[in-house]
């Protein structure tokens, strides 16, 4: 059998989900009774994925073309997830750089193609969404072009072939004034300039981990590539662990994929990318090696992590009421599967049993694993994301972000403002279409914590800003924090109208009324620099004046809501998040105001 194996790699939101469909089901990969129950972006199973429109997990599937089977692999396309994409630029032989044909490059576009040129592929670049009203294909191919350049691309890599496609719509061409049919010029692209995979079936067995699973019948799965000999049920193997050790072990069950399905295989060779069962012990990286001659391949290198969280055992007043693991050892058992599934992050205990650091690559990737904790059931407070610092002969250095700000030209004066308190250095400024700027700065990743809430309201929303990792720089100095103070719950109770109202005037609020608060929980902003503690549950003394219905007259601004990155962005060092299945909740560090005025007076 004939094997290609290729990646998809794109910025967010490009269509690279959408192209899987498209390949899947013009490939053959769904009979003609499946395809009436398929649903769309089938290759983003997970539930966030799904809600949010991105991919975080790679995904592998395969279809059958002429006498080949290409696999397939789709990749996330957001930097936080870009442990991701290194792992899977080993398993595979080629990529398709998919870029939108109005958008352009973005930041994830240089650098999930980054990493391929480092690997040595030469992409296939699709430039996608062409049947978009306001797309410009040419011009977008340049920007290709000056991006390749600009990452000192090889003479081999800059003759990439080019196809035109629209994923939505099912076709792709070769050239813009050919006929728009199916999918088929894509598939010929892809077997006459991806090359067939190296490695010989004939030589001793070699099996990269690149990715593990877990299923509830089988175990562990490990996903990854043969790259020598061949792979059989019940082979034995020498696993070659990361820390150079040697431990036997058994392939008791094999899969391939056909379509997105895993099939049971007897064997496989060189060259195709498998999924096996029956060992617990194995990690992301190590090889599965012959027993008798075990030779390990190069170990996964993996983008170090830029930003540190710490994860703490809830102990606010209203623990366990939502969720159903609370305990430090459940937390820290949760995290640990975590580490073993996701090689870019890293958990490390502190000198307290109830609080963990979590590193990881950015704060998409830390909120992301939150959401999939409370919604599993676990109660958790953590504090304020903070940047990773290195030293390297005896210099300070950060980590910068390329971020690209796409923005109504009346608001770049005001971007580039606050762009500036920030320590960003700007690159690059391009006048867009439909009275759009493209604004591109090198800026401190610290100096982009909380920026985005400030960001789409300095743009009444219509901002667009994306970033990812550049590179680690000399420290840029301090950065000014959140200039505005907030309002503290001083008692215990539930929030009501009437002292809602009276509060208006103080700040901008964060509850309804009817919500239950403790002391220390954080309620509202306050208008000023300090914070203010407040009474959120004061009723109206009755008296014999009152007249009946006055309370029905209190008029309340709509509370300000947040959202669990906003609730990440928005605290200051000594608050907290507290993300429970039903709530997050905004509360101090210390919870009692005493204790609070002591500590300030303290330092």
């Amino acid at each position: 059998m004939k094997i290609k194996n290729i990646a998809i790699i794109a910025h967010v939101d490009h269509g690279k989900t959408t192209l899987v469909d498209c390949l899947l089901r013009q490939g053959g990969a769904f009979g003609s009774h499946e395809l009436e129950k398929v649903e769309e972006r089938i290759m983003d199973s997970d539930d966030i994925e799904k809600e949010r429109g991105i991919t975080i997990f790679s995904k592998n599937a395969s279809v059958r073309y002429k006498d080949y089977k290409i696999n397939i692999v789709d990749t996330p396309g957001h930097a936080d997830f870009g442990g991701e994409v290194q792992r899977i630029m080993k398993m595979v032989d080629s990529v398709l750089l998919l870029v939108d044909a109005f958008e352009g490059p973005m930041p994830q576009t240089k650098y999930v193609l980054k990493k391929a040129l480092e690997q040595g592929h030469r992409p296939i670049v699709v430039v996608n969404k062409i049947d978009k009203p306001n797309s410009r294909p040419e011009e977008v191919l340049y920007m290709i072009y000056d991006l390749f350049i600009e990452l000192n691309a090889n003479d081999y890599q800059l003759e990439f072939p080019v196809v035109y496609a629209s994923s939505k719509a099912g076709f792709a061409k070769k050239e813009l004034k050919d006929e728009e049919k199916d999918m088929q010029p894509l598939f010929d692209t892809i077997l006459e300039f991806v090359e067939d995979p190296d490695g010989d079936k004939n030589h001793p067995t070699q099996f990269l981990i690149t990715n593990t699973e877990y299923d509830n019948y089988v175990g562990k799965l490990a996903v990854g590539r043969i790259h020598n000999g061949m792979l059989k049920r019940n082979q034995e193997v020498m696993i070659m662990k990361r820390d150079g050790s040697q431990v036997k072990g058994k392939v008791s069950v094999l899969y391939g994929y056909e379509g997105l399905r895993r099939v049971e295989l007897q064997e496989a060779e060189a060259g195709d990318i498998v999924c096996i069962a029956g060992m617990e012990n194995i990690e992301i990286g190590e090889t599965l090696a012959d027993i008798n001659n075990p030779v390990a391949l190069p170990v996964i290198d993996i983008d170090e992590p830029t930003l540190a969280m710490t994860f703490m055992v809830n102990d606010s007043p209203f623990v366990g009421k939502d969720g159903k693991y609370v305990t430090s050892r459940h937390i820290w058992d949760r995290l640990q599967k975590e580490v073993q599934n996701n090689v870019s992050m890293r958990v490390e205990a502190t000198d307290t049993p109830d609080a963990f650091v979590v590193k990881g690559r950015g704060e998409l990737q830390l909120s992301i694993l939150l959401e999939n904790m409370r919604r599993e059931g676990f109660e958790v407070q953590v504090s304020k994301p903070r940047v990773l610092m290195k030293e390297i002969d005896g210099v300070k250095m950060e980590p910068m972000e390329m971020a690209l700000i796409d923005v109504d030209d009346s608001y770049t004066g005001v971007v580039i403002e606050k762009m500036g308190v920030r320590k960003a250095e700007m690159i690059a400024m391009t006048p867009g279409q439909d009275g759009y700027t493209r604004l591109e700065f090198k800026v401190p990743a610290r100096g982009l914590i909380g920026f985005r809430n400030e960001f789409l309201t300095v743009t009444k929303g219509t901002g667009i800003l994306n970033h990812s990792f550049f590179e680690f720089e000399a420290f840029k100095g301090e950065i000014p924090t959140r200039n505005k103070g907030v309002l503290i719950a001083t008692e215990p109770g539930v929030t009501v109208p009437y002292a809602l109202n009276n509060l208006q005037d103080r700040g901008t609020l964060f509850l309804d009324p009817g919500i239950p608060v403790y002391e220390g929980m954080i309620v509202g902003e306050h208008n000023r620099e300090n914070d203010l503690v407040v009474n959120v549950c004061k009723t109206k003394k009755l008296t014999n004046m009152r007249a009946a219905g006055s309370d029905d007259a209190v008029q309340l601004a709509t509370p300000r809501k947040f959202s669990l990155e906003q609730a990440l962005d928005y605290i200051a060092e000594d608050e907290l998040v507290e993300v429970t299945p039903l709530n997050i909740r905004l509360r101090k560090k210390i919870l009692k105001e005493g204790e609070r005025r002591r500590n300030r007076s303290d330092v």
